[in-house]
């Protein structure tokens, strides 16, 4: 059996989806299966053993055509007997069925219900998607294959290079002085209505250096390294480093956060690499709903500060940006700071009764 999984488009979507790929590749021990991928998908799944090939796609780019001719030809040469669709686009659902597979799972939206043979349907109220899970969400796609599930937890691997080179970090930051390192993630991809102020971020960095005597680590992407200097700027201390000056690596991200003691991040992809690597984090929600990314962790703290027009899912704010501003550093510091010493006090206790 030839089984082709669509993944997800997104950093933090393709995290949420491994509990269903997990139950996909134990229920179907001896199965083909192709991954259809991004290539920064690919690279936060590099190492998890759930696929027998990769086929990279780049379905917005500047040469999409010609490359998703490309994927068509490879992906019918395959011969796959189905396709999972775990993204909702239906680009992906006419590559699919163009293929020439003929047994297409997935969800009816985006108006591509008649390209799918298998159609699901998540919650909706008075025209609009309730918030569900993604995590349940891409499990109920497995399900239906009937996948056998197992458990809910987020995994993610390092790579030899991946450590090799956060290796070199560590050493050239000089961060392996530090009893512990607490990893930020300001950033968004998404859009600018997910982040918090770079002064705020600052103004926490120094607040946790000073009072924990940690070492930060910003954590940047290609588009957010002015972000990771402007706030090591800002915090003007030594023990506040980034990743502005190193090629910019999903891989050597995840192996920042796997080194970490606790991470905290916007409502961005990377903030999934924590629960995958067992690491406490502390997320800043604004414009999001919280139930969409709930992943279930139990050393997991969400931030949110209600306000009435949110939350809105909006990318751009258009009004005062007051769901982030008003979350300010001295809260986040408090509540971060007593989250953080509880899930130390019970790894310690655990490590003593064990």
């Amino acid at each position: 059996m030839k089984i082709a999984v669509f993944c997800p488009n997104w950093v933090g979507d393709a995290v949420m989806a491994t509990p269903a790929l997990r139950a996909l590749r134990n229920s179907f021990r001896n199965a083909w299966i192709i991954g259809v991928m991004r290539p920064v998908v690919a690279d936060v799944l590099e190492g998890l053993p759930y696929f027998d090939a990769r086929v990279l796609w780049h379905p917005k780019s500047s040469a999409a055509h010609c490359r998703t001719m490309r994927t068509w030809r490879v992906l019918r040469s395959m011969r796959p007997d189905v396709a999972l669709l775990l993204t909702n686009s239906c680009r992906s659902a006419l590559l699919a069925a163009a293929a020439g597979i003929r047994r297409r799972i997935g969800y009816a939206r985006d108006g591509r219900s008649w390209l799918l043979t298998e159609r699901l349907h998540a919650p909706r109220e008075r025209g609009r998607w309730l918030p569900i899970p993604q995590v349940e969400y891409y499990l109920r796609i497995t399900d239906r294959l009937g996948c056998r599930r197992f458990g809910l937890r987020l995994e993610l691997r390092t790579t030899a290079r991946d450590e090799a080179e956060a290796d070199e970090l560590w050493r050239r930051e000089r961060l392996e002085r530090a009893a512990n390192v607490v990893v930020f993630n300001p950033g968004s991809a998404y859009g600018p209505a997910k982040r918090w102020p770079e002064r705020y971020f600052a103004e926490l960095a120094r607040m946790f250096v000073k009072r924990h005597h940690v070492h930060v680590l910003v954590l940047c992407g290609p588009q957010e390294r002015d972000l990771a200097r402007a706030i090591v700027r800002a915090a003007d201390h030594p023990a506040v480093r980034s990743l502005a000056n190193y090629t910019p690596r999903i891989g050597l991200s995840k192996a920042c956060v796997r080194r970490a003691a606790l991470m905290i991040t916007t409502d961005s992809g990377p903030r999934h690499f924590a629960a995958a690597f067992d690491v406490p984090v502390v997320t800043l929600f604004g414009p999001t709903h919280i139930q969409w990314t709930e992943t279930f962790y139990d050393k997991a703290l969400h931030l949110q500060r209600e306000v009435p027009c949110g939350p809105c899912q909006l990318r751009d704010c258009p009004l005062d940006h007051r769901c982030m501003r008003e979350l300010e550093p001295a809260t986040v510091f408090k509540l971060a700071s007593r989250f953080w010493l509880q899930t130390q006090y019970k790894l310690q206790r655990k490590r003593m009764t064990a």
